[in-house]
Order: structure tokens, then sequence, then C-alpha cells
């Protein structure tokens, strides 16, 4: 057995897929405040051992956490107002100005009405010893993070490439700094802030037994701090713009295949360096989470680019990628660190290659199962414990809606691989099916436990721009009935020895 298997950290267990922003509270967003601890307990007592989170960066426009404006930096919306109230940050007045009870994130009023309130309690705070260590010990990007932002600010939030030319080179930024000082504190502050409320929540769920899989996004935005900060490790031009951008062939889904528009490493300037842009991205994964999703693993073998300015991705096309080298870094340098592959998409034997070299763990996504006679998805077909299985993802349909729409001979296969007990609903003999797998980890979608519908609780779309991103769960989710449920269930799949 590899040291990546050991390391891995579970046999036969099992989690929830739940988005932070999905959580209830009283202020428009899930946050690390109560809602947070309350899951962790709901996780607890229903046996589960771990918390599968979407990206927990800040959002843009798009509002999706796959496209951030700095994907090293903490989503200042999960900041917990009752919290700062509970710091003496704000006060009742300020928090009865934010609540909203609302079904669906509407970003637009987050954005309109977050950052004055955190303003607010920065007013109030007054720089401590806790807050000086953190600045010291994240300076190498907290610097050019709050700088960044702070020029947004001045900016007006335009993209940073139709900044000033003493904005636009960072070097030069650095320079002018001094007059942007006071802004940047508080965006320092942000990532204070977010960062302490996030380690209570990390440490609450060890407490419990419970670990964390993050999220990290193959990909960053162009108009992000990223790109913006360190330009030579990207394919751009003279002005900065993209020469190529990420996305996805046509498919049977899209017949224009996806224009993510996310601009293209420069692979053969991060291997002069060892890939340090990469591993400093990494080592800031691993210390929020416990295990790390990548996402997109197979653009590390191989890559789709789309020459920049195309409005489809039709005519783009495949490049190859130094995936083998770069995690042979990341092994050196993180010999414990526990990372699972999205290795989902169009897979060639480059990817199942890389895959095999890195012994990463894999995705297994029953909603792929049924359309082949012996689908590599199928539980029965499995070769290895060494993955983790899933009844949907964030960009797939709610597994109730899925079923619904099965026909033919997909239908027919789900019926002879998925046999229904007594009493028991499609969507639970689906949920069975993955708990019963050999798979080391089974994670389940939350919106799956509550057998919800696209309408009532799909997240993502892929290649639809708006809507996306929005989706809140019920206060009421954690009822007896389901709790009791979920625990049969991990029980008599003995997921939860």
């Amino acid at each position: 057995m590899s040291n990546t298997r050991k390391n891995f950290g579970f046999v036969h267990k099992s989690g929830i897929l739940m988005p932070v922003s999905s959580l209830p509270s009283p202020y428009g967003i899930g946050t690390f405040g109560r809602g947070a601890f309350d899951f962790i307990d709901f996780l607890d007592e229903c046996g589960q051992k771990c918390w599968q989170v979407l990206p927990l960066n800040p959002t843009s426009y798009g509002d999706s956490p796959y496209q951030s404006p700095a994907s090293i930096a903490g989503n200042p919306y999960f900041i917990d107002p009752d919290i700062l109230y509970k710091e003496k940050l704000l006060t009742k007045e300020d928090l009865d100005e934010v609540r909203r009870d609302c079904p669906r994130v509407d970003y637009g009023w987050l954005f309109n009405t977050r950052y004055p309130l955190l303003r607010k309690a920065y007013a109030r705070f007054t720089p401590d010893r806790a807050f000086g260590a953190f600045c010291r010990k994240n300076a190498e990007w907290l610097e050019d993070y709050a700088l960044f932002m702070a020029l947004k600010v001045h900016y007006g939030y335009r993209p940073w490439t139709q900044w000033e030319p003493c904005h636009k080179d960072v070097t030069s930024a650095r320079a002018h700094k001094a007059e942007f000082e006071a802004e940047c504190g508080f965006w320092k502050w942000i990532q204070y802030a977010f960062m302490k409320q996030w380690r209570a929540v990390y440490d609450y769920a060890h407490e419990k037994g419970i670990s964390i899989i993050g999220d990290m996004p193959i990909y960053v935005a162009h108009d992000s701090m990223d790109v913006w900060r360190a330009p030579d490790q990207f394919l751009l031009d003279e002005n900065y713009n993209p020469t190529v951008v990420a996305g996805c062939p046509p498919d049977g889904f899209s017949e224009d295949g996806q224009l993510w528009g996310n601009p293209i490493y420069n692979w053969e300037r991060m291997k002069e360096d060892g890939f340090r842009w990469w591993l400093d991205r990494v080592e800031k994964n691993f210390a929020l989470y416990d295990l790390v999703r990548i996402d997109h693993f197979r653009g590390f073998a191989g890559y789709y680019s789309i020459p920049y300015g195309h409005n489809t991705a039709r005519y783009g096309t495949w490049n190859s990628a130094p995936g083998k080298e770069l995690f042979r870094c990341v092994r050196e340098k993180f010999p414990r660190g526990r990372i699972i592959a999205e290795d989902l998409g169009f897979i060639t034997e480059d990817v199942r290659e890389l895959l095999t070299e890195t012994d990463f763990p894999g995705m297994k996504i029953l909603q792929f199962a049924f359309y082949d006679e012996d689908s590599e998805y199928l539980p029965r077909t499995y070769t290895t414990d060494n993955c983790i299985v899933y009844t949907s993802s964030h960009d797939s349909d709610c597994t109730l809606t899925w079923l619904r729409n099965l026909q033919g001979d997909a239908l027919a296969r789900f019926k002879r691989e998925c046999p229904r007990k007594k009493g028991q609903s499609a969507t639970y003999a689906t949920i069975e099916l993955a708990m019963r797998s050999r798979a080391n980890l089974a994670v389940i979608a939350i919106q799956d436990y509550l057998e919800l519908t696209n309408e009532q609780g799909r997240m993502n779309v892929p290649a639809v721009a708006e809507g996306n991103w929005s989706w809140r769960i019920s206060p009421r989710y954690a009822t007896k009935a389901r709790i009791e449920k979920i625990q049969e269930m991990t029980k008599a799949t003995k997921r939860n020895k």
C-alpha cells in the first residue's frame, strides 16, 4: 500500500457535500456562525465522518467560487455578523439592517450591504497582538491581496487591466502602496476575521471526529490578484490580456462546449522554478482543509485551450501539461498531504497514467454509471477502494430529477443494478448503492438526502452564466426522522465502524 493511500485517512467512511453558502443564517447567505456548528452536530448525529465544502474563495462576477478574484483568500460573506456582535464590533441596530430571510442567495444585495457592515466592524476594531501576528505570518500574500483590493475599490472595481500603468504593474503598485495604507488595513482585517472564524469551525469539526474536504479550482480568474501579482505565470500578451483561455470542447451536453475564460498557465515558466506558484497555493489549501479535492484534474495531463476573443469553445485545441512533474514536487514537499482528484470529463490515457502515478483517489459519480453495460462508474466494476463515490455533484442534476429523466436502456440498467427495497425510494436506493460500494469514502450531496428536485436544490448548471450558486437549505433540514434515516443507512452499510 502506498503512502498516499495510508495517508488518505478513511476506511469505508461516509460524508456529506454541503456548501457553506447554503447553510441557514439570518443574513442572506451561510456563514461560519451558528449554522455551521449546527451542521457539524447534524453530521455527528448522522454518523458521518467528513464535510465536503465548495471553494471558500471570494466570489465576483457570475458569483462562482471557481472564478475568484483571489484564489488564496477567504470569502468575506462567510464572516458571521453575530460573532462580530459578540466581539462588540457591531451593534444590534447594525445586525437589524442586514437581516434577510431569503430562500436564495442574492449576491447583488450582499455586495451592497455586507461590505458597509464589515467596515463598521473594522472601524471599531483595535489591532492587537493576534492581528499583528496574523499579518506577519501571511505577509507574503496578504500584502498584495490587500493592495489589490484597495486598488479595486479605488478604480470602482474595474478589471486590473484597465488601471493606470503605475498600478497595473505590481512592482510599481507596491511602490505606491503608502497612499492606500488605510484601505489595505481593512482588507487585511477581512482575512483575519475570516480565518479566525473558520478556524473555530474547523476545530469544532475535529472535536467531533469530522474531517473537512476542501475544493481547489484548477484555474484562477483573469481579473484576480493571482494574475496581477504574477503575470509571468500565465500566457498573456503585452497588454496582459490572455492569448488563450480555458474551457471544454463541445460534447453531448453542450454543442458549443464550455468557454470558461480563465487564462492558461505558462507551464514552461512554472517548471523553471520547480512549480513554486503551485506549491504555495497547495500549501495554503492544506492549511485550510484536511483533504483537498483538486478540480478538473484532467487539465494537469492535457488541457483544452481556446484562442482569446472567441465567443464559443468550438475552436480550441488540446495541449499537454506537466502534471507528473508537478505532482512529484507536491508529493516531495507535502508527503502526508491528502488530495482527491476530480478525474471527470473527457478522460484519456494520459489522465489515467497521471492518476496511477499520483495514486490520488479519483471520483465515481453514480449518475454517470448507467449509460454503458460495464461502466467504470458502476460499483460492481470498481477495481480499487482508493476512490470516492458520489450520487451527484454540485454541477449535476439533483438525483431525484436525474432519476425522473432516465429512459430506455439506462433506466432498465438502473433498475437491474440498483434494486429497491420495499418502501424505499429510488433516490435512497441510489444512495445505498453508493454506500455499499467498496469505495473508501462515500459522499452524498445533502440535496439527495433531502430528495430535492432541480427546481428545489440544484447548485450549478455548467455553461449557464446566471442563476447559479444561490441555493440555500431550509432551516428545518435536521429533523429527527431524517437523522434516524441517515443513521440507519450508515449503520446498515457499515460506514460508521
